[in-house]
């Protein structure tokens, strides 16, 4: 009785630090992205140029993708709870100085600043809620943290854009930043002080160096590939397919919500079914891509290929994120790291390599450019099934000898 007691209690305690973690995913997320839709408004007022305003953005992704792994590496023997503890400090920190400094520079600091707090934070929350519980629901845990990044953009940006609108842009900072605090006081009261390295979560469960050279790079060459076109989508949808701009509005709208429904329901099947759950939704990412590309100029065929292109975005990195840590050849928030940066750089990249095709192929031909990327990508999983060379020659004399022993049968 008093071991069932404990195991409920631990339980609850798991499930309580993995919620958090989920809000506190959101919310750096959504920080991340609340500039994009509040631009105009923080370029009036700190008196500044649209592209200017915009590198709050761009140079948070860009200082994600650089300090991940060198971060993770440093704080390997931190305690998790202490480390979770001072990054969501940060964040709130950085977010009340954002919005009370009325200073570009300051502003661009505390950007900074909450983009390292990011890279560690999601380096280490994976590991951290995989470790909460038994092995073999890994691939659940993955998928209910991966709902909490992929709201952001739904539910986050949006509504930050609506509130300041109403009240001003700096606003929104501040109830972003507020919620780190549930996040702060729930992982402070429930997540066990023990060293990151007792953990089973610690390492891969399967180490395999080919395997996690694969997955990172199937995660840059789809990020790339997609951010290619994607940067454009509203572009395309107007000029190539004809939708109005508030229609606009309602199709990203449905690509967000599919995202959170693919998240969702991949993430149940990651323990099962741990391949098919990267290459299926990197395999409806090369057709959405390219069925924009093909016939996007009919209304019908753009509206499917968003809702393919919804259900494959946010699933294809959650399973990245999932292989990482399996297969993981070292540490497996250095793993998650890597996977972090591939994909942020893969966002710039992506969004550069795009704009560099758009006089030459216009908005069209980057969703080609894009679709190829991405079935590279999948030429790469698919590759990788198959037995390597030496593999193959070991096999066969072991086959000759099953199918000799099978003729010997009566």
């Amino acid at each position: 009785m008093a071991t069932d007691k404990t195991d409920r209690s631990t339980n609850r305690r798991g499930v309580a630090v993995v919620a958090a973690l989920m809000l506190g995913a959101f919310a750096f997320n959504t920080t991340e992205n609340l500039p994009i839709g509040i631009l105009k408004l923080m370029a009036d007022d700190l008196d500044r140029s649209l592209s200017a305003v915009g590198l709050l953005v761009s140079g948070y992704g860009l200082t994600v993708a650089l300090v991940s792994v060198p971060i993770a590496r440093a704080t390997r023997s931190v305690p998790r709870r202490l480390v979770l503890c001072a990054l969501l400090a940060t964040l709130l920190l950085a977010s009340v100085v954002a919005a009370l400094v009325p200073s570009y520079g300051v502003l661009l600091v505390s950007r900074l600043v909450t983009a390292v707090a990011q890279a560690l934070f999601w380096a280490v929350m994976g590991p951290v809620a995989v470790g909460l519980f038994p092995p073999h629901v890994r691939g659940r845990v993955i998928g209910a943290l991966s709902v909490g990044g992929s709201a952001a953009l739904v539910l986050g940006v949006p509504g930050g854009t609506w509130l300041g609108q109403h009240t001003g842009w700096q606003v929104p900072f501040l109830v972003v930043g507020a919620l780190a605090v549930p996040s702060f006081v729930v992982i402070a009261a429930a997540l066990p002080a023990s060293r990151p390295e007792e953990s089973h979560a610690a390492r891969g469960v399967r180490p395999d160096k080919r395997r996690f050279a694969v997955v990172l790079s199937v995660t840059a060459l789809t990020v790339t590939g997609v951010f290619a076109g994607y940067t454009y989508i509203s572009e395309f949808l107007v000029d190539e397919s004809g939708f109005s701009e508030s229609a606009v509005s309602t199709l990203l709208l449905v690509l967000g919500i599919t995202g959170i429904v693919g998240v969702a329901v991949y993430g149940r099947l990651l323990d099962r079914f741990p391949r098919a759950t990267l290459a299926v939704p990197v395999a409806t990412q090369a057709v959405a891509l390219l069925g924009l590309y093909a016939a996007g100029d009919s209304r019908a065929v753009a509206t499917a290929m968003m809702v393919g292109l919804g259900a494959s975005l946010g699933p294809v990195f959650m399973a990245t994120q999932h292989q990482v840590m399996y297969v993981a050849p070292g540490r497996t928030e250095t793993a998650v790291a890597a996977n972090s940066a591939a994909f942020n750089a893969g966002v710039a990249a992506g969004a550069l390599a795009g704009g560099l095709l758009l006089p030459l192929v216009g908005v069209r031909g980057t969703f080609l450019v894009g679709g190829l990327m991405t079935l590279a990508a999948l030429a790469l999983l698919l590759e990788e099934h198959l037995p390597r060379r030496g593999e193959r020659r070991a096999a066969a004399p072991q086959g000759a000898a099953a199918r000799a022993d099978v003729g010997a049968r009566p």
